[in-house]
């Protein structure tokens, strides 16, 4: 074959490329896996040879892959492959009885993981009550079960006895173990570091091998490429999940580019080497698709559960009192010495931020780092950049940092409930300031925080960006701080070019342009052209990564 010609035309379309230069084609050529030319028919016709594939959209939209910004991608692989799944809106007995359902079917002695129950149920299963429902409903099996944020667990009394917990325990460092207010027994409610003590009993049980993580991986591909997802960044990178991804990618089977944030210390719900012996590995985990370019910092927690920090009180309870705003997991000091060593190795960081105040810190932190370093080609993360102060949001763009908008909450949810419980109506609504950062000039990103949302699909966000409201159809006639909406073009930049800057990736995905990866996806309607409240119904057709297609739907 004449090596001038191209691999693969696409044809007849209306392709949308996320370039401001050129922003709509009808055509688009590939080459090794590159677009070699993007425009009109003219433009493709000399590249098509005897040997060059031609793909017909049939005047269908075409748009780059999507981008990720933040996701887990073993745990989802996990929880869609291994776990016990229930809704976030499921009352406690519904949940004991899908345990039930669970247990009456499992190995003796074999564990039941599940999730995810709402944020909204922390009060109710921190009982006596709740307690001995689970511990009917689990048959004597260990139980841990994940809630909607993933950062908190409720587990059956047969767990805490193999994680060691008894009513003599100790609260871990940043962490809480649930007790009965009134008879102070284990209610098997255990947050945030807590959560820790059940996931590593259940670690040491070897419940997970090596072959499942590989396949939960694998899995967590497939599925992303299916909403059309061609790059991600996952946001808590330990060394199985790095050897994952690079096994897949040297057997020419890893269909998306795959950037790891590699944790500063070993979080409460992962085990292994992290921080300076971790970042040592990076490289033997590096390939041409796997770019462990990015580490990952955990300022705080969630606010329905109370451990976010704030800049004002949460609502008075008789465990916390009447001022408690949260606290932060880092100082400042340490913060700003770990963001120059990280910068000295040329690593971006992506820092968990849910409450305003541990936004306040971050920005503080990389200001300081800023006045020492000088300006970086280097792009910061504030991941979940929800609560923001006012005057917090011009500092975005100052500072050069990215808002990671994941997850795909910003529209009225039960995790908002939890919210409103934890922080009051009013403050709770403020939430995901999006045009308020777009107006400032931030960079912004979307991704899916999967599994924290059940399913990383893109299009609800795209919608409840657009609407603000909840695109499932819960919470009818309901909006989440509606004067926060952005227009489809520019939410569609935040999940193609937007992100690609985000993650390091500009120069190699994001948009159809000469030059970059053949990264496309073929959609089943024209989104332009349809009303705003049915953009979450939108499919993916197909999905080519590098020109080669990767899922095809059926």
């Amino acid at each position: 074959m004449d090596r001038t010609f191209a691999d693969t035309v696409f044809r007849n379309g209306r392709i949308y490329t996320s370039n401001r230069q050129q922003p709509w084609a009808t055509c688009a050529a590939v080459k090794a896996g590159r677009f070699v030319a993007v425009g009109s028919e003219a433009d493709v016709a000399s590249l098509v040879g005897e040997d060059t594939a031609t793909v017909d959209l049939g005047g269908r939209m075409a748009m780059p892959g999507i981008i990720d910004i933040h996701n887990h991608i073993m745990m989802g692989g996990q929880a869609d492959l291994y776990e016990l799944r229930f809704s976030s809106s499921d009352s406690i007995p519904r949940i004991a009885d899908a345990v039930h359902k669970a247990a009456a079917q499992a190995a003796p002695g074999a564990w039941i993981v599940g999730g995810q129950f709402g944020n909204n149920l922390l009060t109710s299963l921190n009982t006596t009550e709740a307690c001995a429902l689970l511990d009917a409903a689990s048959l004597g099996h260990p139980v841990v079960l994940r809630d909607d944020s993933y950062h908190n667990r409720w587990a059956s009394s047969a767990a805490l006895r193999l994680a060691g917990v008894s009513a003599d325990t100790p609260n871990p460092t940043d962490g809480e173990i649930g007790r009965d207010l009134k008879t102070g027994t284990l209610t098997g409610l255990m947050i945030e570091a807590a959560s820790g003590l059940v996931e590593r009993a259940l670690a040491a049980s070897g419940h997970y091998t090596a072959e499942m993580d590989r396949t939960a991986v694998a899995r967590s591909i497939s599925v992303l490429n299916s909403y059309g997802v061609t790059a991600f960044i996952d946001a808590a990178s330990m060394q199985p999940i790095m050897a994952a991804l690079k096994g897949l990618d040297d057997r020419g089977e890893l269909t998306a580019w795959a950037v790891c944030a590699m944790p500063v210390v070993e979080p409460g719900f992962m085990f292994g080497k992290a921080g300076e012996a971790l970042f040592a590995m990076r490289e033997q985990f590096r390939g041409a698709h796997v770019k462990p370019d990015y580490v990952k910092m955990f300022l705080d927690g969630v606010p329905g559960a109370k451990t976010a920090a704030f800049h004002e009180p949460y609502v008075a309870d008789p465990v916390r009192g009447c001022c408690f705003r949260g606290t932060t997991m880092m100082t400042v000091p340490d913060l700003i010495r770990w963001l120059g060593r990280c910068e000295k190795l040329g690593l971006a960081a992506k820092i968990h931020c849910a409450g305003d105040a541990s936004v306040t810190q971050a920005l503080d932190a990389i200001d300081v780092v800023r006045s020492f370093n000088g300006p970086t080609h280097l792009i910061h993360h504030i991941a979940h950049a929800s609560y923001i102060a006012p005057d917090d949001i011009a500092r975005f763009a100052e500072l050069n940092v990215a808002a990671d908008l994941s997850p795909i909450i910003w529209y009225p949810t039960v995790f908002l409930e939890a919210h409103k419980a934890a922080m009051g109506d009013e403050r709770a609504q403020r939430f995901w300031p999006n045009k308020d950062l777009k107006q400032a000039g931030a960079l912004m990103a979307g991704g899916s925080d999967w599994p924290v949302i059940p399913i990383p699909d893109p299009w609800q966000g795209i919608e409840g960006m657009v609407t603000r409201q909840n695109p499932t159809g819960d919470f009818p006639g309901k909006s989440l701080w509606a004067e926060q909406a952005l227009d489809l073009t520019t939410v569609l930049d935040i999940y193609t070019i937007d992100g690609a800057r985000a993650a390091g990736l500009s120069q190699i995905t994001g948009s159809i342009e000469v030059g970059k990866s053949a990264d496309l996806i073929v959609l089943d309607q024209m989104i332009f052209d349809i009303p705003v409240d049915q953009l979450a119904d939108t499919r993916v057709e197909t999905t080519f990564f590098e020109g080669r297609k990767v899922f095809e739907r059926r």
